[in-house]
């Protein structure tokens, strides 16, 4: 084989190489930080992964909610109106949140079947309600309540 042409091989195969390692690496790092969307009726029949960071939602329970009197833990749970799911959480609730309304909270499930959250998100005005709470609320049969209004 020509010296040049096998040169321009080697160079071609190390770009190559170069490439698949970098697209590998990539690949891996996405999938380390993806973070899955799972309604309560998944959770509770034992789709979601334990010990995994995953997105959590639904609507809050009207009654569900206990504050702890000496810390900012908070424990709630959370409904598709099919299957509920307890989730805990160590900080200051969103202003927006509240009983009877969607959320979604970003977390880890314990073997227990609680999710430990780490960030709770609130929807951010009355009409709004997180994408995956939609669907999940329409997959169970059931739609999202009204918000009153006030006049």
């Amino acid at each position: 084989m020509n010296p040049l042409r096998k040169k321009r091989l080697l160079i071609i195969l190390a770009i190559l190489v170069g490439v698949g390692i970098a697209v590998g690496l990539a690949l891996s790092a996405l999938k380390e930080n993806i973070n899955l969307f799972y309604t309560p009726t998944q959770i509770a029949n034992g789709e979601a992964p334990h010990d995994t960071r995953i997105r959590a939602g639904g609507m809050v329970e009207a009654g569900s909610l206990q504050r702890s009197a000496d810390s900012l833990d908070v424990k709630f749970v959370v409904t598709d109106f099919n299957k509920s799911v307890t989730i805990t959480y160590r900080g200051i609730l969103p202003d927006l949140f509240r009983e009877g309304q969607g959320i979604v909270a970003l977390g880890k499930l314990n073997a227990d079947g609680v999710v430990v959250a780490d960030e709770v998100l609130a929807k951010h005005d009355e009409k709004y309600m997180p994408p995956e709470v939609t669907k999940a609320l329409k997959d169970s049969g059931q739609s999202a309540p009204t918000p009153a209004k006030e006049g």
